[in-house]
Formats: C-alpha cells, sequence, structure tokens
C-alpha cells in the first residue's frame, strides 16, 4: 500500500496551501500553523506526506478543481512535476516528439519558447512550491526533531526535498533566488555557484542524518538518497560551475553503489527481462523498489491526476497499439519517439520493414512499436510518424490492471533516481579519468546482461558510448537534456536528430537555449530577480 498518499488525503483537508503569494518565489505564509501538526510524531508525518505529495499531485482535490498553481499560467492537468519534468527534458530532445498543439507545447521541441511559455513557467512554479512546502516543515517541525529520533529523519527528509528542488531550478533557470526560511520578503538574486554549494552542503550534512541504506519505508529517501544525487550533482558540475568533479562523482557513486540497494533482476512476468518491471503497477512491490533511490509515487484511486504514471502511460497509446494491454481504457495519441533513439538499439538484420528499418531488438530495453508507424518521420504530429513507445503499463507481473477500475488513472510509480543511474554516474566519470574503467565496464555489463544486450570491455568506453547507453537505459525518465548539454550537444551542430529546433533533419538552436527564461510573471512581481541572457 502506498502509505504516504493515505497520509496526504487526511492531511490535506487541514493543510491549506496558500500560494497566492507565489510568483514572489518561494513564499509561503505559514504553511501548515492553521492547526498544530506538529504536536507528535504522527502528526508530524502527514506533515512531511503533503511535501512528498508536492511532487505527484496537482490540487487540493484531484484531479481538478483546486489547483496548487495559477491557471493562468498552466492548465492543472499539465501542471504535475513529472509531467513536466518530461515536457521540458525529454521533448525538448532526440527521445521524444508530441503532435498535440496545446499552448506553448510545440515550442518545446522547435527550441522556440519564450518568456510566457506555459511549461517553463509551470516548472518554475511547481519547484517553487516544493521549497516552500520543505522551508514550511523544516522550520515547524525544529523543535520536535530536536527531541526526537524519528521527527529528525523528517526534517532531513524535507532538507533532501528543497536541495532536490534546487538542482533542478539550477538546471533549467540558472539564477534564481535561494530563500531557506518562510519570509514574505522579495528575495534577491542568487547565481549557480550559490546554488550550487547550498545542494552540495545540504546533502553532504544530511547524508549523515538521514535514515541508514533501506531502513525506511517505500517512498521515503534514506542517506544512499544524498549520495546519488551527490554523483548526478558533481557529474553536472563543469556545466553549473565550470569545475570537473569526477573524483566526487566517483567517492559517492560508489557509496551508493555499495548500499544495500540493488538492481531489479526478477522476471516476474516471465518474459525473458527483468528491466520492464520497473515500469509496471506495482513496481513498489515487484522487486523493483530494491532499485529505486528516490521515487515519486502513484496510486490510481488516492492519488488521481492527469500528469505522473496516467500521463506515462495513456500519452503514447495510439495508432494499431491496444490500450487494454497497458490496463487502461484508451490512449492520448501523443508521445512517439524519433529515430535517433531507435538506432542507439542494436537489431536483427532479419527483423525489419520494407524499408529495411529496425522492427526487433537485440536488447529488451527497446520497447518500440512499430505497426503502422513510420521510421522516418515527415511530419511532428500525426500519431504515425515516428515508433511508439511501450516502456510503461498499468498492469502488474501477472498481467491484471491497476486499481482505478475505470482504466483512467494508473497506479505505476516513476522512478527519479534508481541505481541504474548510479552506475552510469560511475562509468561516465571514469572515462575522465575519475575511476576505474574495468569497474565501469562491469556495471554497465550488469545493465547490458539484464536485458540481454552484448557485454563490452573497457576498450568500449568511450564519452560518446557511456552516453547513448544512458539514453539506452534511462530513456524517457527525465534526464536527456541535462545530459546532451553537458556533452555539447543539445543546442549544437556536433548532434542532430528529427526536427531538432524544428527543422526536419534537426538544426543548431541558440546558446542560450541551454537555460529556461525566469517567467515574466515571476518578474513582474519582484524586481530584485533579472532575466537570463535574450529572453
Amino acid at each position: 500500500m502506498k502509505k504516504i498518499f493515505y497520509l496526504f488525503t487526511l492531511t490535506s483537508m487541514i493543510l491549506v496551501s496558500c500560494h497566492a503569494d507565489l510568483d514572489q518565489f518561494p513564499t509561503d505564509p505559514d504553511l501548515f500553523t492553521e492547526i498544530d501538526v506538529f504536536k507528535d510524531v504522527d502528526s508530524a508525518k502527514g506533515a512531511l506526506a503533503k511535501v512528498y505529495a508536492s511532487l505527484a499531485i496537482t490540487g487540493q482535490v484531484g484531479p481538478t478543481g483546486d489547483p496548487d498553481i495559477d491557471p493562468s499560467l498552466i492548465d492543472e492537468g499539465f501542471s504535475q512535476y513529472t509531467r513536466i519534468l518530461y515536457t521540458l527534458n525529454v521533448c525538448s530532445t532526440d527521445e521524444a516528439v508530441v503532435g498535440w498543439g496545446d499552448p506553448g507545447l510545440p515550442n518545446i521541441h522547435e527550441m522556440s519558447w519564450d518568456i510566457n511559455n506555459p511549461w517553463t513557467q509551470g516548472m518554475y512554479f511547481r519547484l517553487a512550491q516544493v521549497v516552500s512546502f520543505s522551508n514550511s516543515f523544516i522550520e515547524n517541525a525544529a523543535d520536535l526533531a530536536s527531541s526526537n529520533t524519528e521527527a529528525s529523519y523528517f526534517v532531513a527528509e524535507a532538507r533532501f526535498l528543497r536541495a532536490y528542488a534546487y538542482l533542478q531550478l539550477m538546471d533549467m533557470y540558472a539564477n534564481v533566488p535561494l530563500v531557506t526560511k518562510v519570509t514574505s520578503e522579495l528575495p534577491k538574486q542568487s547565481n549557480r555557484q550559490e546554488i550550487f554549494s547550498f545542494v552540495e552542503t545540504e546533502l553532504n550534512e544530511i547524508s549523515s542524518t538521514l535514515a541508514d541504506s533501506g531502513s525506511n519505508e517505500y517512498g521515503r529517501v534514506d542517506k544512499v538518497a544524498a549520495w546519488a544525487l551527490l554523483s548526478r550533482l558533481y557529474l553536472n558540475a563543469p556545466v553549473y560551475i565550470g569545475s570537473d568533479m569526477s573524483s566526487q562523482v566517483i567517492a559517492n557513486a560508489e557509496k551508493a553503489i555499495s548500499s544495500s540497494y540493488s538492481l531489479n533482476t526478477s522476471d516476474g512476468n516471465g518474459n525473458g527481462s527483468a528491466y520492464d518491471e520497473l515500469f509496471l503497477a506495482d513496481n513498489n512491490k515487484n522487486g523493483s523498489q530494491n532499485e529505486f533511490i528516490f521515487v515519486v509515487q502513484f496510486d490510481g484511486l488516492n492519488s488521481q491526476n492527469w500528469g505522473g504514471g496516467t500521463f506515462m502511460v495513456h500519452a503514447p497509446i495510439g495508432g494499431s497499439m491496444n490500450p487494454s494491454i497497458f490496463g487502461v481504457n484508451g490512449g492520448w495519441g501523443g508521445l512517439r519517439t524519433t529515430k535517433a533513439l531507435v538506432d542507439k538499439f542494436e537489431y536483427s538484420v532479419t527483423a525489419s520493414n520494407s524499408d529495411g528499418h529496425p522492427t526487433a531488438w537485440s536488447d529488451s530495453r527497446a520497447m518500440f512499436h512499430t505497426d503502422g508507424q513510420n521510421y522516418e518521420m515527415e511530419k511532428v504530429a500525426p500519431f504515425k510518424e515516428g515508433y511508439g513507445v511501450t516502456k510503461f503499463r498499468n498492469v502488474d507481473v501477472t498481467g491484471a490492471a491497476g486499481s482505478d477500475s475505470s482504466g483512467d488513472h494508473v497506479d505505476t510509480d516513476l522512478s527519479i533516481i534508481r541505481l541504474a543511474e548510479v552506475y552510469l554516474n560511475y562509468a561516465e566519470a571514469a572515462v575522465k579519468g575519475g575511476g576505474n574503467l574495468d569497474t565501469a565496464a562491469g556495471l554497465i555489463n550488469q545493465l547490458r546482461s539484464r536485458a540481454g544486450a552484448p557485454t563490452i570491455t573497457s576498450s568500449d568506453l568511450t564519452a560518446d558510448f557511456v552516453l547513448d547507453e544512458r539514453s539506452r537505459e534511462l530513456y524517457w525518465e527525465g534526464q536527456r537534456r541535462s545530459d546532451l548539454i553537458r556533452h555539447n550537444k543539445f543546442v549544437t551542430s556536433n548532434y542532430m536528430w528529427p526536427f531538432k529546433a524544428g527543422a526536419a533533419k534537426g538544426k543548431a538552436s541558440d546558446d542560450y537555449r541551454r537555460i529556461f527564461p525566469i517567467p515574466e510573471a515571476v518578474l513582474l512581481v519582484n524586481t530584485n530577480l533579472t532575466q537570463n541572457p535574450n529572453y
């Protein structure tokens, strides 16, 4: 059972969020003070559930009706965190296209967003809310945490969530306000170095105060999450602060790898691969939970919204795809992938369509629907353009559909950090000279062996190979944009994919597109802030 949502259901009726001032980033007038929810550990745990749930839900009632974010900025159905993360970090890359024409959406793949784009605005305010909720919880829980060990874990978890939100803000918007206390004052702007130092310090401090590896309940982070996120932070240090911190990537990755977490190797549905279990409706208990270091939970009955697992299962279904196989009542006919992702997988030359393009692969991670789909895209909008992706499903290992009998909402949890990413972080840092190449090859071979792909040797390891392996393992999981930026392939002419920057064969974009604009709504309220260059 996904306890965090039952806790949220109980507390959301009494914890009223006051976010009319979110455009002042990130202020929150005494979020948890309308009732004494910090009188004991059980009550405080309910408040903590609210902080976690800020990454999962979109408002107070769900799936629509009382949104957290002003609907004039972004539609509530679009505003769920992982849905926006996918839109900004995947649809802007070679891994996905979406054919819908909703306001601002075509601009993401075209790299033509502006200061009023709903998706870039929505992410800023969603992350602002996470920071705001975290600040309020940390402040209000301080007294209880000083005398209670379990409550001290709660505070450390809220600090982790705040650090994660700031890492994402730094990645996407660069220079944002750094606010760590509840305040009604307009904050001043900080730079990436300041945000980086804050996130680094926070994660190092809480790595000793979070619960031990594997000792927390599912859905709540422990100290391994701090090490894993540090490995991601340090991997991107050349982008954020201009420093190579490969040795720090290795040190933190090694701690996470030697922890109680393990790759899922349980092939519960007996299809010959343990990879697909990571994206099923029972991934909270089918063995995948042992690989999930930080996860956003979804429940088809208790956390209904139009993002999260619901979006990831419904949105890619279209054409000749059968929704019942995916455990839902229909498809939304939107998401597909480009041949750039398809071509990263080794395939059988005897299994191809009439044009010689692949329809079967020697890697179980290649989860594509090819029937009626075009390998070569002529346009973006029609669903037949591009291969379908079948990675996410609302069925368990027995094939039974999720808990919502209507088929609308989905139980599938979405991993934000899993052990496989840490393996790849180590490998990338090792290629840069920070670790052992034989160890790196061994880690990658664990991923490839699980997928049935040919194993490699250390001589195969190059920066481009590891980047491609990241895509093979982590595609559609919200990291591709950052990966391409780190390798100088996002906006440059160094790498092209179909309809990059709006051109059929792809074209370079402007350097300033490496970060998103600060929303105009924020700048109009807070004159302390300066817009990012060229927006």
